[in-house]
């Protein structure tokens, strides 16, 4: 599931946001057994990260 929070592929303003989440992931990952919790968790961060990273893009839009 960690392979959902790469984030070096983004543009550099999308990686800031990104990145925080995938490395929050890494650390839950890291910290907490295998468990059907564990993974439900991880499942909300990654729809979590995805809303930021889109936050962050309608951000730049309005900037332009």
């Amino acid at each position: 599931m960690l392979k959902w929070f790469a984030w070096a592929h983004l543009p550099p303003h999308l990686q800031v946001v990104s990145r925080a989440v995938g490395d929050l992931a890494e650390k839950m990952d890291a910290a907490l057994p295998e468990s059907a919790e564990k993974t439900a968790g991880l499942r909300k961060l990654l729809e979590a990260k995805d809303c930021f990273v889109r936050a962050q893009i309608e951000s730049a839009e309005g900037d332009t």
